[in-house]
């Protein structure tokens, strides 16, 4: 794989849409972005909506698709363009059914091959592995840079590095993934565009 990794931003887990919109459109402005993930931490189905209405306006007039976070009701509901499944492949060929074939459904796999292929055969668009950094979430396990670089090799399927990246962690998964999603972060940091400048300088 020679080409440049593209950039796929997932937002904070909570966040005051009003606040977090114009935040948002900065980054989308300055960057080239593939996609957007709404991950909210929220279940309550009026906050959720309120957060989607507000960034799909943002993501849409700058032509990036945005996705939601296992809220498979809310994707035609809310007019989103997908979803992003957390439990590897046991969903997606259900999700994909109930959709239909247009509408970008994603699976997270953590550090699953397996899960991985199976999620792909069941109709998945995209697989994500990680976390790629060392987290305190989860069980502590990461997903390996050889992970990556035999998916590359062996799958035709696109791969998604994420979870606690860093510019060497960047600078190391880029020959071996098509996109790093990136969240927490740059949101973390009080100007998003800079820290996101910063985190994939390697990309340059």
């Amino acid at each position: 794989m020679t080409e440049t990794p593209q950039l796929y931003l997932i937002t904070p887990p909570a966040f005051e849409p009003e606040v977090f919109a114009p935040r948002l459109a900065s980054v989308l402005d300055r960057f080239e972005i593939a996609c957007l993930r709404l991950t909210l931490a929220s279940h309550d189905e009026t906050q959720v909506a309120r957060a989607a209405d507000a960034l799909r306006e943002v993501a849409h007039a700058r032509d990036v698709p945005i996705v939601i976070t296992a809220h498979l009701q809310l994707v035609q509901t809310l007019g989103l363009d997908g979803v992003h499944l957390t439990d590897a492949a046991r969903s997606v060929r259900k999700t994909r059914k109930e959709l239909g074939d247009d509408p970008i459904v994603g699976a997270f796999c953590g550090t699953s091959s397996h899960d991985g292929m199976s999620a792909g055969e069941a109709g998945a668009d995209y697989i994500a592995f990680g976390p790629v950094g060392d987290s305190a979430l989860g069980d502590g396990s990461k997903a390996e840079r050889d992970l990556f670089a035999w998916w590359s090799e062996m799958i035709e399927l696109p791969v998604v590095a994420e979870g606690a990246l860093d510019t060497d962690l960047i600078e190391t998964l880029a020959p071996v993934t098509d996109f790093f999603a990136i969240g927490e972060e740059i949101w973390r940091e009080e100007d998003a565009g800079a820290a996101l400048t910063r985190l994939t300088a390697p990309l340059r």
